[in-house]
């Protein structure tokens, strides 16, 4: 793993997990599911959890949503599925914290946004009830600045004082400016009310990537409660990839961040999960954490004008994502597996030998034949219609060999 510096934070302890500067960065993500719709909102949530999520937050926008969410807890433990459900509040949150106790108690954390609990006075009051509903249930929370719904009031008293300013700064300074004094007064707010410090997490979102960079390098450089990353309304496919991992990517690097999520907006009819995959990738390509085995893959040139390499790597691949909910419990340590499939022979064998298994498929003009090479080694040369069964089986039984003798020794002391 990197040796990344983390920032020094308190620790939050949520469900089993504590979350801080001393343990893992936690992967988070949300529903999309209309919560009131009990069976959906446990199918999302034990499918985004199966993939790898290791908090699930759900909106709680109505007195029917807040209703299920018990039952929604319920049959999450019934299924074994024992992921920490994060409760979403806007506008009415004081309300049903404080009408249903239930909902109160299943839910394992609640994240406030300060910018819509309400105007003047009663959004003091309106957070207070959240607080304090939080500190008896012995609750944490995590206050949500998110720059699409900024406290407006905050924001205007900030550009006042800019425009008597000798010298203003620009209105982006004062808006990022007013994201990180939302979330400290708030969080001041909040132990005001008797909110134990280490019960608070924060997080200022905004949805461009030099923005997210600037306010979180602020906020960091100013608090030491843990932050939770996340480019707000990331957008869809490529575009919510590449700018959710270039935004998080610089700060993590910074030691920045105590959770993340990346909000991507799916297809339709897409995988939610997804935004499990590209967070954990995002953290296992940084080398801070490691979820599941990576293949190294040629992209493919003038040399490789079959497709059998790219067939092999995304059937390996694809197997390989498929195994590790078995392979996790059964075997210690194989998410550091790495896999190479390559195309030909110009840097087939050299990555084949960097990666703990890999295969050098042949390019266009080769000779018909694949060798294996097994932890830098050559095992073995493939030839015929049946390398990718056998390349599969010689995976199979290197992950037997040695992850499974490390599983039994671990167990054996």
């Amino acid at each position: 793993m990197a040796t990344i510096q983390r920032r020094q934070t308190s620790n939050v302890s949520i469900g089993k997990t504590i979350v801080g500067s001393c343990h893992p960065i936690v992967v988070q993500s949300m529903t999309n599911t209309d919560t009131a719709d009990v069976m959906a909102t446990v199918n999302q949530c034990a499918a985004l959890a199966r993939a790898g999520s290791e908090w699930v937050r759900i909106t709680v926008n109505v007195d029917e949503s807040a209703r299920a969410v018990p039952e929604i807890r319920r049959r999450l433990d019934d299924l074994g599925v024992d992921a920490p459900l994060i409760g979403d509040f806007h506008y009415n949150g004081h309300l049903l914290l404080a009408r249903y106790q239930e909902c109160a108690r299943a839910l394992a954390k609640y994240r406030i946004n300060p910018g819509n609990v309400g105007v003047g006075k009663k959004h003091d009051e309106n957070f207070k009830t959240m607080i304090e509903v939080a500190r008896e249930q012995d609750r944490p929370v995590r206050i949500g600045v998110n720059w699409g719904s900024l406290d407006q009031s905050l924001l205007t008293q900030l550009m006042d004082e800019n425009a008597r300013r000798a010298e203003p700064r620009d209105a982006r300074e004062v808006t990022l400016e007013a994201l990180v004094e939302s979330a400290l007064r708030s969080a001041e707010m909040a132990e005001s009310y008797g909110l134990a410090h280490d019960k608070i997490i924060l997080s200022a979102k905004v949805s461009g990537v030099q923005d997210l960079i600037d306010v979180y390098r602020r906020l960091a450089g100013r608090c030491d409660c843990p932050l939770h990353l996340g480019l707000t309304e990331a957008g869809m496919g490529a575009k919510g990839i590449v700018a959710s991992t270039a935004a998080m990517s610089v700060l993590l690097q910074e030691g920045i961040g105590d959770t993340i999520r990346v909000s991507l907006t799916p297809a339709p009819q897409g995988d939610r999960t997804e935004e499990v995959h590209v967070a954990q990738q995002i953290l296992q390509s940084l080398g801070i954490r490691s979820f599941s085995p990576q293949v190294t893959a040629c992209p493919g040139c003038g040399r490789t004008t079959s497709t059998f390499f790219q067939e092999l790597a995304d059937r390996i691949q694809t197997y390989l994502r498929e195994q590790m909910p078995v392979w996790r419990e059964k075997y210690s340590g194989v998410e550091e597996l790495r896999v190479a499939v390559m195309g030909c022979v110009v840097n087939g064998p050299g990555e084949s030998k960097h990666a703990h298994i890999g295969i050098s498929l042949p390019g266009s003009g080769e000779e018909p034949k694949a060798p294996v090479y097994v932890d830098g080694k050559l095992f073995v040369t493939l030839k015929g219609e049946t390398i990718a069964q056998d390349f599969n089986r010689i995976l199979n039984q290197y992950v037997e060999s040695h992850f499974g003798v490390h599983a039994a020794n671990l167990q054996g002391r």
